[in-house]
């Protein structure tokens, strides 16, 4: 027995650069920094006493040790994927797990999940958010629901909607003049560069204010009058009919595209389809484009 064991996250960054080529390439597979890959490579050749990579400005290539490792990490990595497949049988019945990020669900689908359970009563739904789109072969789930998702292997990548942008702000804020408004900043398709570069007019916007890397609490702090934001036509369906957002401009620019990634191994459960019909049929009847 091995006094020390690498960690199974050291494995995973191992085998993703060996196979890119790339600590760079690995850390934005694998939803890193290249520093945190570097070091857990590091530690990694620390622990066993050798070195792994041939360091070569950007790229990198394998030692015979760091051959013979991939070889072997690759096995594993394949072998646990399938394991942790295999307990699907052990599951409880009617049981669905469904990912999304933690804007999608809040604003949008937890809202309408009274209807799919009117018409889905047995269904013993795992509702699992996270920030950053999941690994389908390595996670136990049925469909992943989200804008940051592409083709994935053993998946079937389904493109649901192309979302719309536009400036909003809390009706209070109507009457307070269009240079005092403060600005609320998102992360790529809500930050404001979109809209001008698509050629959105000047609605007022600055480069200061408060900045948001969720949109969920950018839409949360623009329905509390906290300032202007560009927000999702999709996940501001609500706040707009409770009368919480008021558009600035009837403009509309392009937004994220909203697409799902259904498992093999779940696209013959009854219960998965009747959620895909279900989601099909309450999202609007937008065209993708």
């Amino acid at each position: 027995m091995l006094k020390h064991w690498p960690s199974l996250t050291a494995l995973r960054g191992f085998e993703a650069a060996a196979r890119l080529g790339s600590f760079h390439r690995a850390a934005q597979e694998l939803h890193l920094s290249q520093s945190a890959i570097s070091q857990q490579i590091r530690g990694l050749e620390t622990s066993l006493e050798q070195p792994l990579f041939f360091r070569q400005g950007r790229s990198v290539t394998l030692t015979d040790a760091g051959i013979d490792l991939l070889e072997t990490t690759q096995a594993m990595l394949r072998s646990l994927a399938s394991g942790v497949r295999r307990l699907d049988q052990y599951r409880k019945p009617n049981q669905l797990i469904v990912n999304t990020s933690p804007a999608f669900a809040r604003h949008w689908l937890v809202p309408r999940l009274a209807d799919f359970r009117r018409q889905h009563p047995q269904a013993d739904l795992w509702l699992l958010t996270s920030e950053n789109a999941p690994d389908m072969g390595t996670q136990t789930l049925d469909i992943a629901v989200r804008n940051d998702l592409e083709a994935q292997a053993h998946c079937t990548h389904r493109v649901l909607l192309h979302d719309r942008l536009y400036p909003a702000c809390h009706p209070s804020l109507l009457d307070v003049p269009v240079a005092q408004r403060p600005t609320l900043h998102g992360e790529r398709e809500m930050d404001w560069s979109q809209w001008q570069v698509q050629g959105g007019v000047d609605v007022g916007q600055r480069s200061d204010g408060l900045n948001f890397s969720e949109p969920g609490q950018l839409l949360d702090a623009a329905c509390q009058g906290l300032g202007i934001a560009l927000v999702s036509e999709l996940l501001a369906t609500a706040a707009r009919a409770q009368g919480l957002l008021q558009p600035l401009d009837d403009a509309r620019v392009r937004g994220p595209r909203w697409s799902w990634l259904l498992h093999d191994d779940s696209a013959r459960d009854p219960l998965v389809i009747s959620f895909c019909e279900w989601l099909l049929g309450a999202l609007p009847a937008t065209p993708s484009r």
